[in-house]
């Protein structure tokens, strides 16, 4: 037996920021499709999606936002809000470019919501225990 211990394997996605990005997209997608089907199956109105979106899109974000900092290893706060960020324009630019919704309130919630909660994500993610 060889005392030599294996260098732990690279990530796939070397940058925090892409991989948190990539988990949040993930997320959205999952959220997405459990809106559709509470829509579809059950009594919600589509009035109603509009909190039940800045939720999905929160959780997006604290989950990417969570996936950066643990990646970065340290300022997860900085990691997870910059993360938060990206995902708030890029939600900005797919809602512009799908739907030519122009920049509201809205819009400027849900980009202040991915920041706080990008941030958050990336705080408790700096500071879980590595395995």
């Amino acid at each position: 037996m060889s005392s030599v211990k294996q260098a732990p394997k690279s990530p796939i996605i070397a940058s925090p920021l892409l991989a948190g990005v990539a988990f949040s997209i993930i997320w959205l997608a999952a959220g997405a499709l459990l809106l559709s089907l509470l829509l579809h199956f059950s009594s919600m109105k589509e009035s109603d999606l509009s909190s039940y979106t800045l939720l999905v899109h929160g959780m997006s974000a604290l989950a990417g936002g969570f996936t950066a900092g643990k990646r970065s290893e340290r300022r997860g706060w900085y990691n997870g809000g910059l993360l938060g960020l990206v995902y708030g324009i890029l939600v900005m630019i797919v809602s512009f470019l799908a739907a030519n919704a122009a920049p509201s309130w809205n819009s400027a919630l849900i980009l202040g919501a991915a920041l706080l909660a990008g941030a958050f994500g990336g705080m408790i993610g700096v500071n879980l225990r590595r395995s």
